[in-house]
């Protein structure tokens, strides 16, 4: 037997959810289908779910950030004129 189940999604996520369906040839139903197979068959999500931080904020780019600043206020920075460049098309 057959069982509907429902998903609610902001009306954004919706029409992009649809549009790539759509660019696929997928019905939207066909897609979580697939999903849903793949759940009970793996017994895991089929992708990797994570909380990691913003790379922006890792200690390594932090570490780059605090010496360019030590280096600015040395006196070492380097002043330029900005450089613009014309689109290529």
């Amino acid at each position: 037997m057959a069982q509907n189940v429902m998903v609610c999604m902001d009306d954004d996520l919706s029409m992009r959810l649809h549009e790539v369906c759509d660019e696929i040839g997928l019905p939207i139903s066909t897609a979580f289908l697939i999903f849903a197979k793949r759940v009970a068959r793996d017994r895991k999500i089929p992708f990797e779910l994570s909380a990691e931080p913003d790379p922006l904020y890792s200690e390594s780019n932090m570490a780059h950030l605090r010496r360019g600043i030590a280096q600015l206020n040395a006196g070492r920075g380097v002043q330029h004129d900005l450089i613009e460049v014309a689109d290529s098309e």
